[in-house]
């Protein structure tokens, strides 16, 4: 668990880390090396998901080795069944990152939305419902082990 107490804010107490595939921890479906260090330094306290609706079937090869829970969904209402998985872990500990349009509702359902601008981009649905914004995975799950930055952007 990793407990944040934001500014103006009630405490975090993160127990899940829930990410999108591609556009936040791959790009062109492969997994952003950069992140794979960070990923499991946070395993250690937090229970990692990934997202996502594995069209060409080969995100669970791709994460083979990574401290994280593949759950695949539909090709259809991805944003809903996005949001579902979220409220049935308990949006108040989870913590979850993504760019596109269908992670839009799990951003903003979240206790904290982190939405990722790399070389994918970002819908400006998922920018408006999320926390706050970076522009690496790198960086967003640094904020995680490193929660002074994190404060430090979520002042008043």
């Amino acid at each position: 668990m990793i407990t944040l107490q934001l500014p103006g804010s009630t405490q975090l107490s993160l127990q899940f880390l829930v990410l999108d595939y591609n556009g936040t921890i791959a790009q062109d479906g492969e997994v952003i090396s950069d992140c794979i260090p960070i990923l499991h330094k946070l395993a250690e306290e937090l229970t990692i998901y990934v997202l996502t609706a594995d069209t060409h079937g080969t995100v669970e090869q791709k994460l083979k080795g990574l401290p994280c829970k593949l759950h695949i969904i539909g090709e259809d209402i991805q944003d809903k069944l996005k949001l579902q998985f979220i409220q049935e872990l308990g949006p108040e500990k989870t913590v979850a990152l993504g760019n596109g349009r269908n992670d839009a509702l799990m951003l903003k359902e979240a206790a904290l939305g982190i939405c990722l601008i790399q070389a994918e981009g970002a819908n400006m649905m998922a920018a408006a419902a999320s926390d706050l914004l970076c522009t690496h995975i790198v960086d967003a799950l640094s904020l995680l082990t490193k929660p002074a930055r994190l404060v430090a952007t979520m002042r008043n």
